[in-house]
């Protein structure tokens, strides 16, 4: 895998991150520069007597140092990397020192081992024990709901305008309750709606929206017995229900294509864990996929993915209608090396509103603009729809939505971004009618504010 420039500052964690490597492409702090056709390694003089040993499974790519940094991938993995696409030439083609060797190994083994437990025979489920824990989670979560349900009725009767910021604790205490129900899905959400409370103009339409959705699942909750499997499997999902992901793997829907990486962003959920969304577009299928991953403790993540390449790869589909979510179940060698942004769809304005039609609860909806302009207006950053008279409110950092005006210059690009009912979270930027193989302009860095 050979990346560029953008791309490798794309997978920076942060702006500083993206900075500081910069300030390590010196040859004379590296010493040691090699690469095989699995790997590319370096070791990276700091401020000790030993070097740093940084190294790159370009398979992902994936990243190791033995630096102290809990960023990932670290200032030293980026550097090595951004060597590499600008002075290929410094690299010597020669087998993989031991520390390098042994870590590709230990990545194969596990590799093997993996593929080697996924073919063999599950163990046959014990159905009797399986239900009888559903039926206590559902037992739990029916008394959950009920008391959910009084306060929702105790919030509307009392009038949502009154509401202030002295409410939001009580709200907390509602969504930790829910957590205790074993549903945290409805905690997420009670958590989110409180956050409304108060926050600009027409919040508590805002508000009643969100609380609308939640009375929705409360209202399926003792219905589930005639629900569509689909759509118990929405609500489920809805409630925060995991899902067994050898199950998923062993009877989910399979979709073998060539995935374009429409975009992708990490969020801050704790001081230790991070959220990543990666969404792709299968370029036979048309279909979008989200891939979501959890990182704790900062151990980076297990595949990296380059927003506007592409790869072939085998998705498998979480269960639903509409459903997005899916985990990759194998990735393929043939991907042919072209960076080529998503295909049209007639009309994205149609697609969200079958996705919502098919499945209200869901979050976000990934949606792809042809022809947008970021303009700014008062206080407020919008994208301005020129194949339409509307324009929707961004939700993007201050100094990255500047970067996106500067790229477009006042003309039309094409954005890829995340819509969550309200505002437009851009992720990914175009030229205008770029033809395939082309790079993206602009890409959102870091992790998001």
């Amino acid at each position: 895998m050979t990346l560029s420039t953008e791309a490798v500052l794309a997978l920076a964690p942060d702006d500083a991150s993206a900075k500081a490597a910069k300030g390590l492409l010196a040859p004379a702090k590296w010493p040691t520069l090699g690469y095989s056709d699995e790997a590319v390694w370096g070791e990276c003089q700091g401020s000790g007597s030993k070097p740093y040993q940084t190294q790159v499974d370009l398979s992902g790519p994936v990243f190791r140092c033995s630096c102290p940094s809990r960023k990932f991938p670290c200032k030293h993995g980026l550097a090595l990397m951004l060597l590499r696409a600008q002075s290929g030439a410094s690299f010597t083609a020669a087998a993989p020192p031991p520390w390098v060797a042994e870590w590709i190994a230990s990545r194969r083994d596990k590799a093997e081992k993996k593929e080697a437990r996924a073919a063999e025979p599950a163990a046959a489920p014990d159905p009797a024990a399986a239900a009888k824990r559903d039926a206590q989670r559902w037992k739990r979560i029916e008394a959950g709901v009920q008391e959910l349900a009084r306060w929702l009725d105790d919030q509307t009767q009392r009038g949502l305008a009154a509401l202030g910021s002295e409410q939001q604790q009580a709200w907390g205490a509602m969504a930790a309750r829910m957590v205790d129900a074993q549903a945290p899905g409805l905690g997420q959400r009670i958590t989110q709606a409180a956050e409304l409370i108060g926050a600009g103009e027409a919040w508590p339409a805002r508000l009643l929206d969100r609380l609308g959705r939640l009375q929705l699942i409360v209202d399926a909750v003792p219905r589930r017995e005639s629900l569509s499997p689909a759509t118990l499997a929405d609500l489920r999902i809805a409630l925060g229900w995991p899902q067994d992901r050898e199950g998923l793997l062993a009877d989910g829907e399979r979709i073998s294509d060539h995935w374009l990486v429409l975009g992708q962003c990490t969020d801050e959920r704790d001081a230790k864990l991070v959220e990543r969304h990666v969404w792709l577009q299968g370029r036979a299928s048309g279909r979008r996929a989200l891939l979501l991953d959890y990182s704790h403790g900062g151990r980076g993540f297990e595949t990296g993915w380059v927003s506007g390449s592409e790869r072939a790869a085998v998705l498998c589909f979480y269960p639903g209608h509409a459903s997005q979510r899916a985990l990759v179940a194998e990735l393929l060698a043939d991907a042919p090396a072209s960076t080529a942004p998503a295909t049209d769809t007639p009309d994205e304005w149609q697609r969200m509103a079958q996705q919502i039609a098919a499945n209200p609860w869901q979050p976000l909806l990934p949606m792809v603009w042809a022809e947008a302009v970021p303009a700014r207006h008062g206080d407020q950053w919008w994208l301005r729809l020129d194949a339409a008279p509307q324009a929707l409110p961004m939700q993007l950092a201050t100094q990255e939505a500047w970067q996106l005006l500067a790229h477009s210059g006042g003309a039309p690009l094409r954005v890829f971004g995340e819509w969550d009912g309200e505002q437009f979270a851009p992720l990914t930027a175009w030229a205008s009618g770029a033809a395939a193989g082309s790079a993206p302009v602009w890409t959102l860095a870091g992790v998001r504010a």
